[in-house]
Protein backbone atom coordinates (compact mmCIF):
# COMPACT_ATOMS: atom_id res chain seq x y z
CA UNK A 1 0.00 0.00 0.00
CA UNK A 2 1.22 3.40 -1.07
CA UNK A 3 2.20 5.97 1.77
CA UNK A 4 -0.15 9.43 1.93
CA UNK A 5 2.40 11.85 2.00
CA UNK A 6 4.58 9.70 -1.04
CA UNK A 7 1.64 10.00 -3.04
CA UNK A 8 0.87 13.15 -2.54
CA UNK A 9 4.29 14.33 -3.55
CA UNK A 10 4.71 12.50 -6.86
CA UNK A 11 1.10 14.09 -7.21
CA UNK A 12 2.66 17.71 -6.42
CA UNK A 13 5.87 16.94 -8.74
CA UNK A 14 3.49 16.10 -11.59
CA UNK A 15 1.16 18.71 -11.33
CA UNK A 16 3.93 21.39 -11.10
CA UNK A 17 5.40 19.96 -14.34
CA UNK A 18 1.98 19.46 -16.15
CA UNK A 19 1.73 23.90 -15.18
CA UNK A 20 5.26 24.06 -15.89
CA UNK A 21 4.88 22.34 -19.53
CA UNK A 22 1.16 24.19 -20.46
CA UNK A 23 2.08 27.60 -19.34
CA UNK A 24 3.76 28.43 -22.75
CA UNK A 25 1.01 27.12 -24.60
CA UNK A 26 -1.94 29.22 -22.47
CA UNK A 27 -0.04 31.83 -22.97
CA UNK A 28 0.20 31.84 -26.81
CA UNK A 29 -3.57 31.10 -26.92
CA UNK A 30 -5.15 33.84 -24.43
CA UNK A 31 -2.85 36.37 -26.02
CA UNK A 32 -3.66 35.07 -29.65
CA UNK A 33 -6.95 37.09 -28.49
CA UNK A 34 -5.61 40.03 -27.41
CA UNK A 35 -4.69 43.78 -28.92
CA UNK A 36 -1.20 44.98 -29.95
CA UNK A 37 -0.60 46.85 -27.06
CA UNK A 38 -2.39 44.93 -24.30
CA UNK A 39 -0.32 41.70 -25.51
CA UNK A 40 3.07 43.70 -24.03
CA UNK A 41 1.06 45.98 -21.44
CA UNK A 42 -0.41 42.56 -19.61
CA UNK A 43 0.61 39.20 -21.19
CA UNK A 44 -0.23 37.30 -18.48
CA UNK A 45 -3.90 38.57 -18.03
CA UNK A 46 -6.99 36.90 -20.04
CA UNK A 47 -8.65 38.85 -22.40
CA UNK A 48 -11.87 41.87 -21.72
CA UNK A 49 -13.80 43.30 -23.45
CA UNK A 50 -11.62 45.93 -24.17
CA UNK A 51 -8.80 44.21 -25.34
CA UNK A 52 -10.11 41.55 -26.92
CA UNK A 53 -9.35 41.28 -30.86
CA UNK A 54 -8.98 39.28 -33.62
CA UNK A 55 -6.85 41.12 -35.95
CA UNK A 56 -4.27 38.02 -35.46
CA UNK A 57 -7.03 35.77 -36.84
CA UNK A 58 -7.92 38.22 -39.96
CA UNK A 59 -4.44 38.56 -41.00
CA UNK A 60 -3.51 34.95 -41.00
CA UNK A 61 -6.79 33.46 -42.76
CA UNK A 62 -6.83 36.64 -45.10
CA UNK A 63 -3.41 37.94 -45.83
CA UNK A 64 -1.63 34.59 -46.54
CA UNK A 65 -2.27 31.42 -47.73
CA UNK A 66 -2.85 29.78 -44.78
CA UNK A 67 -5.12 26.63 -45.77
CA UNK A 68 -2.12 25.67 -48.19
CA UNK A 69 0.52 25.82 -45.51
CA UNK A 70 -2.06 23.26 -43.61
CA UNK A 71 -2.22 21.19 -45.98
CA UNK A 72 0.84 20.65 -47.17
CA UNK A 73 1.73 20.26 -43.15
CA UNK A 74 -1.02 17.61 -42.83
CA UNK A 75 0.56 15.65 -46.01
CA UNK A 76 3.83 15.81 -44.85
CA UNK A 77 2.77 14.61 -41.42
CA UNK A 78 0.68 12.30 -42.00
CA UNK A 79 2.68 10.94 -45.37
CA UNK A 80 6.16 10.40 -43.18
CA UNK A 81 4.54 8.92 -40.30
CA UNK A 82 2.50 6.15 -42.64
CA UNK A 83 6.26 5.32 -44.28
CA UNK A 84 7.95 4.99 -40.78
CA UNK A 85 5.13 2.70 -39.49
CA UNK A 86 5.02 0.57 -42.48
CA UNK A 87 8.86 0.33 -43.45
CA UNK A 88 9.97 0.03 -39.32
CA UNK A 89 6.57 -2.62 -38.51
CA UNK A 90 8.35 -4.84 -41.46
CA UNK A 91 11.92 -4.03 -40.29
CA UNK A 92 10.96 -5.21 -36.76
CA UNK A 93 8.74 -7.93 -38.26
CA UNK A 94 11.60 -9.72 -39.69
CA UNK A 95 14.96 -8.78 -37.00
CA UNK A 96 11.83 -10.04 -34.36
CA UNK A 97 10.73 -13.30 -36.32
CA UNK A 98 13.90 -14.86 -38.40
CA UNK A 99 17.04 -15.98 -36.49
CA UNK A 100 19.35 -15.21 -39.32
CA UNK A 101 23.35 -14.44 -39.19
CA UNK A 102 23.78 -10.63 -38.40
CA UNK A 103 20.47 -10.06 -36.70
CA UNK A 104 21.72 -8.44 -33.67
CA UNK A 105 24.51 -6.57 -35.90
CA UNK A 106 22.01 -5.49 -38.12
CA UNK A 107 19.68 -4.00 -35.32
CA UNK A 108 23.04 -2.15 -33.97
CA UNK A 109 22.86 -0.98 -37.52
CA UNK A 110 19.29 0.79 -37.80
CA UNK A 111 20.12 1.59 -33.78
CA UNK A 112 23.04 3.99 -34.71
CA UNK A 113 20.35 6.41 -36.39
CA UNK A 114 18.93 7.18 -32.97
CA UNK A 115 22.52 8.71 -31.52
CA UNK A 116 23.07 10.49 -34.93
CA UNK A 117 21.20 13.64 -35.22
CA UNK A 118 20.25 13.48 -39.30
CA UNK A 119 21.20 17.68 -39.23
CA UNK A 120 24.34 16.92 -39.15
CA UNK A 121 24.04 15.18 -42.37
CA UNK A 122 22.10 18.42 -44.09
CA UNK A 123 24.35 19.66 -46.74
CA UNK A 124 24.54 16.17 -48.02
CA UNK A 125 20.59 15.69 -47.49
CA UNK A 126 20.40 19.24 -49.85
CA UNK A 127 22.90 18.11 -52.23
CA UNK A 128 21.60 14.74 -52.78
CA UNK A 129 18.19 16.33 -53.10
CA UNK A 130 19.09 18.94 -55.76
CA UNK A 131 20.75 15.85 -58.07
CA UNK A 132 17.59 14.05 -57.60
CA UNK A 133 15.03 17.43 -58.73
CA UNK A 134 13.23 17.00 -55.24
CA UNK A 135 14.24 20.18 -53.99
CA UNK A 136 11.04 22.75 -53.53
CA UNK A 137 8.83 19.55 -52.88
CA UNK A 138 6.46 17.51 -50.31
CA UNK A 139 8.51 14.41 -50.99
CA UNK A 140 11.61 15.33 -50.13
CA UNK A 141 10.65 16.59 -46.75
CA UNK A 142 8.83 12.73 -46.47
CA UNK A 143 11.64 11.35 -47.64
CA UNK A 144 13.63 13.12 -44.99
CA UNK A 145 11.44 12.77 -41.79
CA UNK A 146 11.39 8.97 -42.81
CA UNK A 147 14.84 8.37 -42.71
CA UNK A 148 14.97 10.12 -39.53
CA UNK A 149 12.28 8.25 -37.80
CA UNK A 150 12.63 4.71 -38.72
CA UNK A 151 15.48 4.39 -36.25
CA UNK A 152 13.93 4.67 -33.31
CA UNK A 153 10.84 2.79 -34.56
CA UNK A 154 12.62 -0.63 -35.43
CA UNK A 155 13.69 -0.19 -32.31
CA UNK A 156 10.76 0.03 -30.40
CA UNK A 157 8.77 -2.14 -32.54
CA UNK A 158 11.20 -5.37 -32.10
CA UNK A 159 10.72 -5.36 -28.85
CA UNK A 160 7.17 -5.28 -29.06
CA UNK A 161 7.05 -7.95 -31.67
CA UNK A 162 9.54 -10.33 -29.78
CA UNK A 163 6.57 -10.34 -26.84
CA UNK A 164 3.70 -11.95 -29.01
CA UNK A 165 3.57 -15.50 -28.08
CA UNK A 166 5.17 -17.56 -31.07
CA UNK A 167 2.51 -20.00 -30.38
CA UNK A 168 0.11 -17.69 -31.89
CA UNK A 169 2.30 -17.78 -34.77
CA UNK A 170 3.23 -21.13 -35.17
CA UNK A 171 -1.07 -22.02 -35.44
CA UNK A 172 -1.11 -19.62 -38.28
CA UNK A 173 1.84 -21.31 -40.25
CA UNK A 174 0.10 -24.73 -39.55
CA UNK A 175 -3.11 -23.26 -40.78
CA UNK A 176 -1.42 -21.93 -44.03
CA UNK A 177 -1.05 -18.84 -43.69
CA UNK A 178 1.56 -16.65 -45.39
CA UNK A 179 4.23 -14.47 -43.52
CA UNK A 180 2.82 -11.76 -45.02
CA UNK A 181 -0.33 -12.76 -43.61
CA UNK A 182 1.32 -13.12 -40.30
CA UNK A 183 2.50 -10.38 -40.31
CA UNK A 184 -0.74 -8.54 -40.92
CA UNK A 185 -1.95 -10.45 -37.89
CA UNK A 186 0.81 -9.20 -35.53
CA UNK A 187 0.30 -5.74 -36.28
CA UNK A 188 -2.97 -5.20 -34.49
CA UNK A 189 -1.45 -6.61 -31.14
CA UNK A 190 1.60 -4.43 -31.06
CA UNK A 191 -0.53 -1.81 -31.38
CA UNK A 192 -0.06 0.33 -28.43
CA UNK A 193 3.80 0.40 -30.31
CA UNK A 194 2.66 1.27 -33.28
CA UNK A 195 0.70 4.74 -31.26
CA UNK A 196 3.74 5.47 -29.20
CA UNK A 197 6.32 5.60 -32.82
CA UNK A 198 3.18 8.04 -34.32
CA UNK A 199 3.14 10.41 -31.09
CA UNK A 200 7.11 10.14 -30.84
CA UNK A 201 7.57 11.18 -34.67
CA UNK A 202 4.68 13.20 -35.41
CA UNK A 203 5.24 16.52 -33.25
CA UNK A 204 8.97 16.67 -34.32
CA UNK A 205 7.87 16.37 -37.66
CA UNK A 206 4.68 19.04 -37.35
CA UNK A 207 6.65 21.51 -35.69
CA UNK A 208 10.06 21.03 -37.74
CA UNK A 209 11.29 24.06 -39.30
CA UNK A 210 15.13 23.04 -40.67
CA UNK A 211 14.10 21.11 -43.19
CA UNK A 212 11.11 22.94 -45.07
CA UNK A 213 13.25 26.15 -44.54
CA UNK A 214 16.47 24.28 -46.76
CA UNK A 215 14.62 21.46 -48.69
CA UNK A 216 11.26 23.12 -49.38
CA UNK A 217 11.30 27.11 -49.18
CA UNK A 218 8.77 27.82 -52.21
CA UNK A 219 5.53 29.51 -51.88
CA UNK A 220 3.96 26.16 -52.76
CA UNK A 221 5.25 23.50 -50.58
CA UNK A 222 5.74 25.80 -47.10
CA UNK A 223 4.46 24.21 -44.31
CA UNK A 224 2.68 26.10 -41.49
CA UNK A 225 5.62 26.64 -39.16
CA UNK A 226 7.78 27.49 -42.04
CA UNK A 227 4.66 30.01 -43.41
CA UNK A 228 4.01 32.11 -39.49
CA UNK A 229 7.70 33.11 -40.48
CA UNK A 230 6.12 35.46 -42.84
CA UNK A 231 5.20 37.56 -40.01
CA UNK A 232 8.55 38.11 -38.43
CA UNK A 233 10.10 40.76 -40.17
CA UNK A 234 13.91 42.22 -39.68
CA UNK A 235 12.81 45.55 -37.43
CA UNK A 236 8.80 44.67 -37.02
CA UNK A 237 7.21 41.76 -35.96
CA UNK A 238 3.32 41.08 -36.56
CA UNK A 239 3.03 39.37 -33.18
CA UNK A 240 -1.12 39.17 -33.48
CA UNK A 241 -0.60 37.25 -36.56
CA UNK A 242 2.24 35.04 -35.18
CA UNK A 243 0.60 34.10 -32.11
CA UNK A 244 -2.93 33.52 -33.65
CA UNK A 245 -1.07 31.19 -36.57
CA UNK A 246 1.14 29.32 -33.82
CA UNK A 247 -2.36 28.69 -32.42
CA UNK A 248 -3.84 27.66 -34.98
CA UNK A 249 -0.71 25.49 -35.82
CA UNK A 250 -1.59 23.36 -32.68
CA UNK A 251 -5.38 22.36 -33.42
CA UNK A 252 -3.96 19.21 -35.77
CA UNK A 253 -1.61 17.89 -33.99
CA UNK A 254 -3.54 18.66 -30.43
CA UNK A 255 -6.31 16.24 -32.61
CA UNK A 256 -3.74 13.79 -33.81
CA UNK A 257 -2.34 13.13 -30.27
CA UNK A 258 -5.91 12.88 -28.62
CA UNK A 259 -6.06 9.86 -31.39
CA UNK A 260 -3.71 8.16 -30.91
CA UNK A 261 -3.25 9.09 -27.17
CA UNK A 262 -4.44 5.78 -25.79
CA UNK A 263 -2.56 3.79 -27.76
CA UNK A 264 0.66 6.03 -26.53
CA UNK A 265 -0.31 5.80 -23.05
CA UNK A 266 -1.04 1.75 -23.24
CA UNK A 267 2.19 1.46 -25.21
CA UNK A 268 4.28 3.64 -22.63
CA UNK A 269 2.87 1.39 -19.52
CA UNK A 270 3.20 -2.17 -21.69
CA UNK A 271 5.52 -4.56 -19.22
CA UNK A 272 5.06 -1.93 -16.06
CA UNK A 273 2.19 -4.05 -14.36
CA UNK A 274 3.26 -7.84 -14.62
Amino acid sequence: MKRPAATLAAHTVLLFYTALALFPVVLVIVNSFKGRLAIFRTPYAPPTPETWDLAGYRTVLGGADFPLYFRNSLVVTLASLALILWVSSMAAFALAEYPFPGNTLLGLYLALGIMVPIRLGTVSLLQMMVRLGLTNTLLALILVYAAAGIPLAVFILTQFMRQVPKDLKDAARIDGASEYRIYALVLPLVRPALGTVAVFNMIPIWNDLWFPLILAPAERTKTVILGAQVFLGQYINDWNAVLAALTLAMVPVIVLYVLFSRQLIRGLTAGSVK
